[in-house]
């Protein structure tokens, strides 16, 4: 499912035009991201969490000219769903 697509379906449902809903799915997306530039996360409660997971340096190897390297720690975003989201989505097949 694309954002178009949910763009569509929303509008569909709630009888909303088009351009509305991609502006609201758009904002959303905006202020999720933005919340988890602060190193914020978003809870949803229902649905399940925008959250940051934070990677530890490491060091790796490049195996075409036999070196390592350093990678530097990092924030990686993730999506922790909610138990009800997780018993909806194994009930259904």
């Amino acid at each position: 499912m694309t954002k178009a697509d949910i763009v569509s379906q929303i509008s569909q449902k709630t009888g909303i035009d088009k351009a509305t809903v991609l502006a609201t799915v758009e904002a959303f997306m905006d202020s999720v991201k933005d919340s988890l530039e602060k190193e914020e996360a978003v809870y949803l409660r229902g649905f399940g969490s925008f959250i940051l997971k934070k990677r530890a340096e490491k060091t790796a190897r490049n195996i075409s000219k036999n070196t390592t390297i350093k990678i530097a720690a990092h924030n990686i975003p993730a999506f922790k769903p909610a138990k009800v989201f997780m018993e909806a989505v194994k009930e259904t097949k």
